[in-house]
């Protein structure tokens, strides 16, 4: 029966040296780690449960020699296992717990940020939505004040092409005008001189006339 449970855990221990690097410590109580195969006074160290540790050689008598932190030295098989004890299991999972506490304090602390900034993000949108219809306005009112500039330039340099048209009238009214006056004072001159002529011509014929007419 000893022979049985001997070879079972040889053949369990081969099998974990052929699958995995490591085994783990199982009691509860510290496991003392011997530099030689037999019990005396040759403890190298004590390893606690949980203790994880490379396995270098396992043999038939019921020893694994194993390396931990730089130790070496042979354990009794019976106290190690592939997998970590319940209690290690226990701690893992607690403090991988707390850490992903922890992370969901951070991310739900970060998600508060986020929308807090996406708000932020939403107000100053609203703000450049209004700034953009406002913009949109003004570009049409000045375009509007444009065209209406447009217009007046238009309208205004027809007033100005028609002001040119009545200037130049003008000077012509004046210059016929002028023209008029001048032959006018011509024609009075010329009849001036006309009545001054036959005045004088009848000043001196008319006199010798009347006194013929006498004798």
């Amino acid at each position: 029966m000893k022979l049985k449970y001997l070879s079972a855990t040889l053949l369990l221990l081969s099998s974990l040296v052929s699958a995995q690097s490591f085994i783990y410590i199982t009691d509860q109580v510290d496991i003392p780690m011997r530099s030689e195969k037999v019990f005396g006074d040759n403890i190298v160290r004590s390893l606690s449960s949980g203790s994880k540790m490379a396995i270098l050689q396992a043999t038939e008598d019921g020893w694994t020699q194993v390396k931990f932190e730089g130790s070496t030295g042979w354990i009794i098989s019976r106290y190690l296992s592939n997998n970590p004890p319940a209690r290690a299991q226990l701690e893992e999972l607690r403090q991988t717990y707390n850490a992903n506490k922890l992370l969901l304090i951070k991310l739900a602390k970060r998600k508060t940020e986020l929308e807090s900034e996406v708000q932020s993000l939403k107000v100053a949108n609203t703000k450049l939505s209004i700034k953009t219809s406002k913009s949109i306005a003004e570009k049409g009112h000045i375009e509007d004040i444009y065209k209406d500039a447009l217009k007046l330039e238009h309208s205004n340099e027809k007033l100005i092409t028609k002001n040119l048209q009545l200037k130049a009238e003008i000077q012509l009214l004046t210059n016929n005008k002028t023209a008029t006056q001048d032959s006018s004072s011509r024609n009075w001159f010329i009849v001036g001189s006309f009545v001054l002529f036959f005045g004088i011509l009848i000043g001196f014929i008319f006199p010798n006339f009347v006194n013929r007419r006498r004798y």
